[in-house]
């Protein structure tokens, strides 16, 4: 095990990649040293943001020349599997940003690169960072609403462009075969990733997407996903045209004893016959704070990727919005092998 980590990326057209840059540059024990993208400004910018002076226009000549024990990956969706799989060649543990991929057959590349490699696979959800989603986790798994029977979460803005993402990034995600969608792959990502954690793997799939606002837009700008379980429903819902926040509790689980909610940023606990509870949200614990954070104390600890941002349950909210995806296309439910 270093002592030090030298950190790689692989990508700079996913926006989520500067908020990981900056947890890499405050994480004790890591030093990030080397950058590929074929695009000059962005080299140029974390050259000057980060002081990464190793930079390269291509990720393969990075893997060739650098000697890295992490890889940081945030390129479009698509292109995500083909540097998960050369890095695991090369012995390299991963970190790639929200969704898995564009399609279920690349996540499924991912996962087998990196289980034959013998190196972790890390799915970085923002929403595993934030402490609210922490503290709803732990009282669920500490039973205060009983067995959970649905799961709901709405991710909606007013589109990429209109919130001021930049245009690597939104030229990308406004095409379906390098997203795998519109808004249903960007936003529902968020509600099934949830589903998965906390109920599973669906037994069956109902999807439904639509262009309902932006005239002539290339994708869906809007999206819900609804999956069956025996015992339980999952709904993940999309929206690139929300024009301001309705103010609900978002995510919502409800359970055999009880309701769990988070609204405005506070936790609401809600049981029979008693008075709603608020509460401010447990501190995120060390080693959970963010994702540079998180998979460093894995790393360390000879520990896999557990929960939210795990392989394993990040390839079930890649097969339930794959699912997805068929059946608005289709307008049948889509029962999972």
């Amino acid at each position: 095990m270093p002592d030090n980590f030298r950190v790689g990326v692989a990508g700079l057209i996913h926006d989520h990649v500067w908020g990981m840059l900056r947890w890499w540059k405050e994480q004790d024990g890591a030093e990030l040293v080397a950058a590929a993208d074929p695009n000059a400004p962005l080299l140029e910018k974390i050259a000057g943001e980060f002081a990464v002076t190793h930079t390269y226009r291509s990720y393969q000549e990075m893997l060739d020349r650098e000697e890295l024990d992490i890889l940081t990956v945030a390129t479009d969706n698509a292109g995500t599997a083909d540097i998960v799989e050369a890095a695991a060649a090369k012995r390299i543990h991963v970190v790639s940003e929200k969704p898995m991929a564009a399609t279920l057959h690349q996540a499924q590349r991912m996962v087998d690169a990196c289980r034959k490699a013998s190196v972790e696979l890390m799915i970085n959800w923002p929403t595993a960072w934030s402490p609210a989603i922490q503290t709803v986790d732990r009282l669920v798994h500490e039973g205060a609403i009983g067995r959970v029977h649905k799961v709901k979460y709405l991710a909606a803005h007013q589109g990429p462009k209109e919130i001021g993402c930049t245009p690597y990034f939104y030229t990308w995600l406004y095409d379906a075969d390098r997203n795998g969608a519109g808004a249903l792959m960007d936003y529902c990502c968020y509600g099934s990733d949830f589903a998965a954690h906390w109920l599973g793997r669906p037994a069956s799939v109902v999807g439904v997407s639509g262009t309902l606002v932006k005239e002539g837009f290339p994708v869906d700008d809007n999206a819900v996903i609804l999956m069956k379980y025996p015992h339980a429903f999952g709904v993940a819902e999309a929206s690139w045209t929300q024009q301001a926040p309705d103010g609900s509790a978002n995510p919502s689980l409800f359970g055999s004893d009880g309701t769990l909610s988070v609204i405005g940023g506070r936790v609401r606990l809600a049981r029979e016959q008693r008075e709603p509870e608020f509460f401010d949200p447990d501190p995120p614990s060390p080693g959970r704070r963010n994702g540079a954070e998180y998979l460093v104390s894995c790393l360390r600890a000879g520990a896999p990727v557990e929960g939210m941002c795990s392989a394993e349950t990040s390839l079930i909210a890649q097969e339930i919005l794959q699912a997805g995806l068929e059946s608005a296309r289709e307008g049948r439910e889509i029962r999972l092998s």
